[in-house]
């Protein structure tokens, strides 16, 4: 396993370093994601103001652009100065848009409140774009113009395809709703048969071990009986297996069988069902069986819902049949099951395997040509294939689903990271 381990990282690790080769060597023309250290350069070169946020200067006048994020959603407040010193809000008239990528653009106009100026706009995630700022005081009209990304990245389509980069467009899909449920392998009740003898008696002879394959109507022993005295045989059932012994020979038969055989490929899975999930796990249903060790699989059907022996605990077994099983499964070994209890359509899910972290988010990342940003998303249901989303994600929308963490693992090399 350690070495199975070793070699998975290794190929991580030459994907990666193939994809920064690629990178390196097909960036020619096309535009490059800064670096660690560029963009922290850049994010200290420009200036900060009283409150922390970016300061923008002309002349005597500047404007202190800042994001508050501690009420119920991001809002710009800004505020302006003559000489470094605070002016009156009122007296400032100030325009803001935000070019995303797509593009789509967002305006927000500002009104005076206390010693600053905010919008009632919300500030939408992800906080990317190139921002574009107008201001008039006193007469005079303001403007400056810069880019502030996040979570964004640019690769081109050679270094993509070298990395195992795949998308597809965010659109409705149908969520199938699953139920994982643990069980065993049994034998039916058709698939095992006693041998018994018809009349009480002495044991002459027994020819029969445990373990022993026979087939339907092949003598195993030959009874006397106790009131006659007379000898006669008794054969097999069925065909199958000697799973269970109770007499030797020169014992005395009486109520009880003197073999059990079973046929080992009539079998079942039985599923235990607790009350929680009872009551959504009808006849009908498929089920997809795995065994334990997962080397075999079969997709079924519940057949029927009985309740167990023990009528204390509220449990239900649910039989799903394993026809011409053969050698795949075996009587007593467990089994896992995952039943399929429901299916309903959402208006936007995105592949499951294609949500990747990001601060505290869950994030896909968006593709629009050769450059990708993350999306935040408003999750709803989840299953193993689909997951639901309620928000951060426009339809149509093309995004990463095999390689995101590739595109993960760039942005966070790029320092591309969240700074207003």
């Amino acid at each position: 396993m350690r070495a199975n381990q070793t070699r998975r990282r290794a190929r991580h690790s030459a994907v990666l370093l193939l994809l920064s080769v690629t990178l390196a060597a097909c960036g020619q023309g096309a535009p490059k994601a800064p670096d660690a250290e560029a963009h922290k350069a850049a994010a200290a070169e420009y200036e900060r103001g009283p409150h922390r946020g970016r300061l923008l200067r002309d002349g005597d006048f500047a404007l202190e652009i800042t994001l508050y994020e501690e009420g119920p959603a991001p809002l710009f407040r800004l505020y302006a100065y003559r000489d470094d010193k605070p002016i009156d809000p009122k007296g400032v008239q100030v325009s803001i848009a935000l070019t995303r990528l797509g593009p789509k653009v967002d305006r927000f106009t500002f009104v005076p409140e206390a010693d600053y100026l905010t919008s009632p706009a919300i500030v939408h995630e992800p906080h990317s774009f190139d921002v574009s700022v107008s201001a008039t005081h006193a007469g005079k009209a303001h403007k400056w113009a810069y880019s502030s990304y996040e979570g964004r990245t640019t690769i081109s389509a050679d270094a993509a395809r070298a990395g195992g980069v795949t998308t597809e467009k965010a659109a409705s899909a149908v969520l199938g709703e699953s139920l994982p449920i643990n069980g065993r392998v049994e034998i039916t009740p058709e698939g095992q048969a006693d041998v018994i003898a018809r009349y009480p008696g002495r044991v002459v002879s027994l020819n029969a071990e445990l373990g022993q394959r026979v087939k339907r109507g092949q003598v195993l022993a030959r009874v006397e009986s106790s009131e006659s005295l007379q000898t006669y045989s008794v054969t097999a059932p069925i065909s199958g297996v000697i799973v269970k012994k109770n007499v030797t020979a020169g014992g005395i038969t009486g109520n009880e069988p003197i073999l059990v055989v079973a046929d080992p490929n009539r079998l079942h899975a039985e599923f235990f069902l607790y009350p929680r999930d009872a009551e959504r796990v009808r006849v009908g249903q498929a089920v997809d069986v795995v065994s334990l060790a997962g080397d075999h699989r079969y997709t079924g059907r519940i057949e029927a819902i009985l309740p167990t022996a023990d009528l204390t605990n509220q449990t239900l077994i649910a039989h799903v049949d394993l026809p011409g099983a053969g050698e795949a499964w075996r009587p007593g070994l467990g089994v896992k099951g995952t039943v399929s209890v429901g299916a309903t359509a959402a208006p936007l899910a995105v592949r499951t395997k294609a949500i990747q972290p990001f601060r505290d988010f869950e994030v896909v990342y968006a593709k629009v040509g050769n450059t990708y940003e993350v999306r935040m998303l408003e999750i709803g249901r989840r299953t193993p294939e689909w997951t639901e989303v309620l928000g951060g994600l426009e339809p149509g929308t093309e995004y990463v689903v095999d390689g995101a963490f590739l595109i993960r693992a760039d942005i966070e090399k790029s320092g591309a990271s969240h700074d207003h």
